[in-house]
């Protein structure tokens, strides 16, 4: 079965999207990665994607403890 994953944070450091996400399945909510850094030169960007039956519950995550 195929999920359509919803972006809800993108960054420029590895460690705050594992972090984030780490979070995020703590607190039940499934979360993946997908990095698009160029690995030579360290540039672009990681984003954080939830499913969409959690998208709102990952958004109300990232409002209470103020991620940006």
């Amino acid at each position: 079965m195929t999920q359509n994953w919803i972006k809800i944070y993108e960054t420029e450091s590895t460690f705050a999207a594992e972090v984030l996400k780490q979070g995020l399945e703590e607190n039940g909510i499934p979360a993946v990665i997908i990095d698009k850094k160029v690995s030579l030169y360290n540039i672009g960007l990681v984003t954080v994607l939830v499913s969409p039956e959690t998208a709102e519950s990952a958004k109300l995550y990232l409002s209470e403890n103020e991620i940006k």
